[in-house]
C-alpha cells in the first residue's frame, strides 16, 4: 500500500495544491485557464510528438490497444446513455453528455501524470492511443447526440462531422499525426529543435495537475449528489472493467499498454467536461460530477493499482 502511496500521493497532492493556491487567491481563475492552454496547445503536443517519434511505429500503432480500448469505451458509452435516456428518461441533450462523462477520461491533466510514474516513458504511447479514441469517436459521438438534442433540424451525421473538423485544429491531434509520421519514417530532429521540444515536454505533469486542482475551486454538489454518484460508478468502475474485459478478448498486447488502458479508463472524466456542457445549460450538474469522480478517484486508482499488483499477467 505504501508503494501505491508513492504513486497517487504525489499526483493528489499536487491537485491539492492547486486548488489551495487558486482558493487563497495566489492564482485566479483566469490564470488557471492560462495555465491550462499553455498544457493543451504546447506541453502536451510536445509530450506526445516526443512519444511517438522516438519508437518503432510498429510498437505505437497497436490495434489491440485501439481495439480494447475504443470497445471498452463505446460500451460504456452506450450503458450511460441507455441508463439516462431509456431507464431514467431524461432529455437527449443530458444524456448524451452523461454518456461522455462516463467514457471519456481525464487522460492528459491526470492519466499521464500517474502513467508516467507507474510506467516511465512508456506512459506517452498509451495515452497517445487513447487521445485518438477519445477525440476521434467519443467526444464527437457525445457532442453530436447533445448537440442533437437541440437542433432537431440538423442531423447526428451533420454534428459528428462538425465535431470531427474541429478535432483537427486540436495541437494534441497534430501532434499525434506529425509523430506518427516521424514514426513512421524514421525521421529525427535536430538537436537544438530536440531539445527545445523536451524542455515544453518535461513541464506538463506537473502544471496540468496544479492547473486541474483550480479549475475545483467554487465546483459545487449540493443537492446534485443523487445524480452524480451514478456517473461517478460508471467512470470509475465500469469504465475500467469494460476495457479490460476487452483486453482479455483481443489477444496478446504489450503488459505496458495494458496497464495504461485500464489505468487511463479509470481517470475522473476530462477536465473540460464542465465547459463543453455549458453551451448546453448542463454546467452545473457536470461540473459536480467532474468534482465528485476527481476525488473518489484517489481511491478507486488505488484500489486498480493494488489489484494490478495482485493479479498476474499485470506486471511491466
Amino acid at each position: 500500500m505504501l508503494n501505491i502511496l508513492t504513486i497517487t500521493g504525489p499526483i493528489y497532492l499536487s491537485i491539492g495544491l492547486g486548488f489551495a493556491a487558486t482558493r487563497r487567491g495566489m492564482f485566479s481563475k483566469v490564470d488557471g485557464q492560462v495555465l491550462g492552454r499553455f498544457v493543451l496547445n504546447f506541453a502536451l503536443p510536445a509530450m506526445l510528438f516526443n512519444a511517438l517519434s522516438q519508437r518503432n511505429f510498429a510498437e505505437v500503432m497497436n490495434p489491440n490497444y485501439l481495439m480494447a480500448y475504443g470497445a471498452g469505451s463505446m460500451f460504456s458509452f452506450a450503458v450511460g446513455f441507455w441508463v439516462w435516456r431509456v431507464w431514467r428518461k431524461k432529455p437527449l441533450t443530458e444524456s448524451g453528455m452523461v454518456a461522455m462523462g462516463v467514457s471519456c477520461s481525464n487522460s492528459g491533466y491526470v492519466g499521464y501524470p500517474i502513467l508516467l510514474q507507474f510506467l516511465g516513458p512508456a506512459a506517452g504511447v498509451g495515452l497517445a492511443l487513447t487521445v485518438l479514441i477519445e477525440n476521434l469517436l467519443t467526444i464527437p459521438l457525445a457532442l453530436a447526440i447533445a448537440d442533437s438534442g437541440e437542433a432537431e433540424h440538423l442531423s447526428w451525421q451533420h454534428t459528428v462531422l462538425q465535431s470531427l473538423k474541429r478535432m483537427t485544429k486540436v495541437p494534441m491531434m497534430q501532434a499525434i499525426v506529425v509523430g506518427l509520421a516521424f514514426s513512421m519514417m524514421g525521421w529525427h530532429l535536430p538537436e537544438v529543435l530536440s531539445k527545445t521540444v523536451n524542455l515544453f515536454a518535461a513541464s506538463t505533469a506537473a502544471i496540468a495537475l496544479f492547473v486541474n486542482g483550480g479549475t475545483l475551486v467554487g465546483m459545487r454538489v449540493v443537492g446534485m449528489i443523487q445524480e452524480v454518484r451514478w456517473i461517478a460508478l460508471g467512470k470509475l468502475v465500469l469504465h475500467p472493467l469494460a476495457v479490460g474485459l476487452m483486453l482479455m478478448v483481443v489477444g496478446p498486447i504489450d503488459p505496458s499498454l495494458k496497464i495504461s488502458a485500464v489505468l487511463l479508463a479509470g481517470m475522473p472524466m476530462l477536465g473540460i467536461y464542465p465547459l463543453l456542457a455549458q453551451r448546453h445549460g448542463q454546467e452545473g450538474f457536470c461540473a459536480a460530477a467532474l468534482l465528485v469522480t476527481t476525488i473518489a478517484s484517489f481511491f478507486t486508482i488505488s484500489l486498480i493499482l493494488w489489484a494490478m499488483g495482485e493479479l498476474p499477467g499485470w506486471h511491466v
